[in-house]
């Protein structure tokens, strides 16, 4: 098994001049066939799909419960509050135990144990009885919600090369939103029961078919299986390429890693600029806003006198939000990553100002419009027909916000995560990531409702304006990963800025 280990030539690359061998890498990439590692990368992100689906789970089923002829079951206010937040303290915890997880059983195998919670959370919704099985399903499938968003990246980063990775980093992101458009449209067809048995039918078969992948070729070399790395290179990148150039550069990467991430690591610049700057997008693209949006929408739409049927506005959130992730992942490896982050945040502080004049200056017009409508005088026709279209402007600023937020700071938070932190700190940070991304979801889930009683609506797209502004000053500060291998990023935080463009130029 060991034999084209050793009897293979080696030092071909090595000994070539840096400019051949940077021409030697350019064409590598070009000759890769993709068939394979799409399909790898689609079962991996079937559990993205299932999250997005629990995530939005409770947007019919609260109201269904409310209105429940069964005394067990039924929701009041502060019981349908808990039963949407607690799947956000389901995800941190998730997130925590992947940091455990993903170095221990692999990224892949991380994301099959996570059908586990997620089963049997599905299984305590569809069959409940009491509300605390309500609370413990959703519970878990936050859990295995929270270990998919922290493995998944990982996994599809590390199995991706440079030509791809953008592209396919942003495939969380898209089939969260699809799961979302899913349950939304099953919603009005199936009762809550039924929605938790189909949640069950992604969740198995994504570890049907990953049962079938290989794990990270990065993975299995940092825990000593070379022969099983080179396989699952082999089969992702196809047998008729020349792969043990690809090989050979993550194995003397890994190699400089061979050891744990110690805690006197972590303040070197090569750990902690890049920890650094993953913390900080995920704190700050929740901060943006995004959760209490999407968890209050019909909530701001009633605020702001949207006349929009409840059944029909998650759908036309869904189907903007998954369009706008696609425009995302077709242009990230075109556009650049800090493009379309300044981009990104550039429309929701202008879509989050909006919102916040609109509800300031603008909270009484439509009543008073309607009444001078009902006195029949022409003023009041005129009035009517404003206020009729001054109140679908928080309609078209909230699309904006989601339009902008799917196409930059949702998914490329995810991407960046996996591409700038060292293979030694991967799979630990990955997890620290969602622990502190979605504690930071729950906390501004519960603020939202109280800032909005005690000082009103347009406070908190005020304060969602300021964060944009410094996502703007943060996006700025960003080294471009575009083009560029998980290898050449690592060497930027080791070697400095002027090395890596410079080497980036000769790739070039």
């Amino acid at each position: 098994a060991e034999e084209p280990l050793l009897s293979r030539k080696q030092g071909d690359y090595r000994t070539l001049p840096k400019k051949d061998a940077r021409r030697v890498e350019k064409e590598y990439y070009r000759t890769l066939k993709n068939q394979r590692l799409f399909l790898a990368a689609f079962s991996a992100v079937l559990g993205n799909f299932n999250f997005g689906f629990a995530l939005v789970y409770t947007s019919p089923v609260i109201p269904a419960l409310q209105k429940s002829s069964s005394p067990s079951l039924k929701l009041n206010g502060v019981m349908a509050s808990w039963f949407g937040s607690v799947f956000t303290l389901g995800v941190a915890a998730g997130g925590l135990g992947t940091m455990y997880f993903n170095d221990r059983l692999g990224r892949k195998s991380s994301i099959m144990f996570s059908a586990v919670p997620s089963v049997i959370g599905y299984l305590f919704l569809a069959s409940a009885q009491e509300l605390w099985m309500l609370m413990v399903g959703r519970l878990l499938t936050g859990f295995a919600g929270g270990v998919t968003s922290a493995s998944i990246p990982v996994y599809i980063s590390e199995i991706s090369h440079p030509l791809v990775r953008g592209a396919l980093g942003s495939c969380p992101q898209i089939m969260a939103v699809l799961g979302a458009l899913c349950l939304y449209a099953l919603g009005l067809l199936l009762p809550w029961r039924w929605l938790a048995v189909a949640g069950e039918v992604p969740v198995l078969f994504m570890v049907l078919l990953l049962s079938f992948m290989p794990d990270s070729p990065r993975f299995l070399i940092s825990k000593g299986k070379e022969a099983e790395s080179v396989s699952a290179l082999k089969w992702l990148r196809g047998e008729d390429v020349d792969y043990w150039w690809e090989y050979d550069q993550i194995r003397d990467s890994v190699n400089k890693q061979s050891n744990p991430i110690s805690w006197a690591e972590i303040r070197q610049p090569y750990i902690f600029k890049p920890l650094g700057i993953t913390l900080l997008m995920r704190f700050l693209q929740q901060l943006s806003g995004v959760t209490p949006v999407l968890v209050y929408l019909q909530l701001i739409f009633d605020s702001t006198e949207v006349i929009l049927a409840p059944q029909f506005d998650a759908v036309i959130v869904g189907a903007v939000r998954l369009a706008s992730v696609a425009v995302a992942a077709f242009t990230m490896d075109r556009a650049g990553r800090k493009l379309l982050l300044y981009i990104s945040a550039g429309v929701m502080l202008a879509s989050n100002l909006t919102l916040g004049f609109y509800i300031h200056y603008i909270p009484l017009l439509p009543h008073n419009s309607s009444a001078a409508v009902g006195n029949g005088t022409q003023e009041g026709q005129v009035a009517g027909l404003m206020s009729n279209g001054l109140t679908v402007i928080p309609l078209i600023a909230t699309m904006f916000f989601i339009i902008g937020y799917a196409m930059g700071w949702g998914p490329i938070t995810w991407l960046l995560m996996a591409e700038v932190l060292p293979l030694k700190a991967r799979g630990v940070v990955s997890g620290l990531c969602v622990l502190v991304s979605w504690l930071t979801a729950f906390a501004l889930t519960k603020v939202f409702l109280l800032v909005k009683e005690t000082y009103g609506l347009e406070v908190p797209f005020f304060f969602f304006s300021v964060i944009c502004v410094i996502n703007l000053i943060f996006a700025y500060l960003l080294p471009e990963t575009k083009g560029r291998s998980l290898e050449r990023i690592e060497a930027y935080f080791q070697t400095g800025r002027k090395s890596f463009l410079e080497s980036f130029r000769q790739h070039k």
